[in-house]
């Protein structure tokens, strides 16, 4: 199978998410970078590809420049796709462009900076059957793949509550804003859109909610605070329901001291409760009442683990794989659909689809109209 020619639009000098997004691409072995306008400013887009070793010839100062020249190029030359890894203000016109132009197209979450810029996206895909993925990363981990088959299963019950949590310390102070471009765009409103922990982080811990459960949020009742002199959240949390009729809560903060970036779930069934954290990835601690807590391990080698968990694993168990790898993961479930293979995946495609992304955007409208009311109950 041959790989898929893609070009990146942002991630040059000083991004964090354009490495890790070419990278996963090289660890899943079906992508090949063939093109890039990684900046919005031409020099330094110019700069950068040359840093990563791109062909200068297909180093583009624009995006608009890539996808008109591109799209000139013979079919088996041209890119076939498009990473977007820009900030979130600037995910929606080069979606809608690349879409339109003939590629498809991989976005980092959340979709877009408001929700009608996410709904523009979707309807382009609808509009011209291109195909799009979304890079909610923790649903690449294989034990949070595992965790959600034990809970299809129904061996343990129905959800009764879940308990999730995305806490990071990395803006807790004044000076974390001063000179730091990762940050600059996270805390303006004109870039990052009208949620800033709760779009960033939260939209992760609502989707890991969604995908281990099978189950919709239908409703959420948030507060979303800020340090002063910030624009907008950077702590909140919120309470929400399931569409099975579990109750859930949800806590998103970037001001938390201590916590460096503590992902955590907490899954209560009838008869267990399964319990997964991002930081200790390789492990599913299932505990029950009448008998010992089992601790599950992830690796190719875990005859436990379902079929397709196994399938995407790289290494025996006791060799970590963690964000890289399921970062990965999404790519090459995305490779595989583009080339036309048969998914490795029982119940979803591998990869976040529009409709999970749209959901992500409802879940932040619904949480920014409940803090905005006085955190009363609103329904996604």
């Amino acid at each position: 199978m041959s790989p898929i020619r893609y070009g990146m639009i942002g991630g040059g000098q000083g991004a964090f998410i354009g490495g890790v997004h070419r990278t996963a691409a090289a660890i899943a072995g079906n992508w090949q970078l063939a093109a890039g306008a990684l900046s919005s400013t031409p020099e330094r887009a110019r700069e950068s590809g040359a840093q990563i070793g791109l062909d200068p010839a297909r180093t583009y100062g624009s995006w608009h420049e890539m996808l008109e020249r591109e799209a000139a190029l013979p079919a088996d030359l041209r890119i076939e796709a498009v990473s977007i890894v820009t900030p979130n203000h600037m995910h929606a016109p080069p979606a809608i462009a690349a879409l339109e132009a003939g590629f498809d197209v991989i976005i980092d979450k959340p979709l877009a900076d408001t929700p009608d810029h996410a709904q523009a996206i979707a309807d382009a895909v609808s509009r011209t059957g291109r195909r799009i993925a979304v890079t909610h990363t923790y649903t690449g981990y294989p034990l949070v793949k595992q965790a959600r088959r034990l809970v299809a299963s129904g061996r343990f019950g129905k959800v009764r509550r879940v308990a999730v949590k995305y806490t990071q310390d990395w803006l807790s102070r004044a000076a974390d804003l001063v000179d730091n471009k990762q940050a600059a765009w996270r805390v303006d409103p004109a870039q990052s859109g009208e949620a800033g922990a709760f779009g960033d982080i939260g939209t992760h811990a609502a989707n890991l909610a969604e995908f281990i459960t099978g189950e919709r949020i239908t409703a959420i009742c948030a507060e979303l605070t800020m340090l002063p002199g910030r624009l907008i959240d950077d702590d909140g949390a919120a309470l929400f329901r399931l569409s099975g009729g579990g109750k859930g809560t949800l806590t998103a903060s970037q001001v938390l001291v201590g916590d460096i970036n503590d992902l955590a779930i907490d899954v209560y069934c009838d008869e267990a409760g399964l319990h997964w954290r991002q930081e200790e990835p390789n492990t599913l601690r299932i505990g029950y009442r009448d008998k010992p807590t089992e601790i599950w391990h992830a690796g190719a080698n875990r005859p436990y683990l379902a079929g397709d968990v196994l399938a995407i694993q790289r290494t025996p168990g006791g060799h970590p794989e963690g964000y890289l790898e399921a970062f990965a993961n999404i790519y090459r479930a995305f490779g595989e659909q583009l080339r036309g293979a048969p998914s490795q995946h029982e119940d979803e495609p591998g990869f976040a689809t529009i409709d999970d992304a749209l959901r992500g955007m409802a879940f932040l409208r619904a949480s920014l109209e409940s803090s905005r009311r006085g955190a009363v109950w609103v329904d996604l």
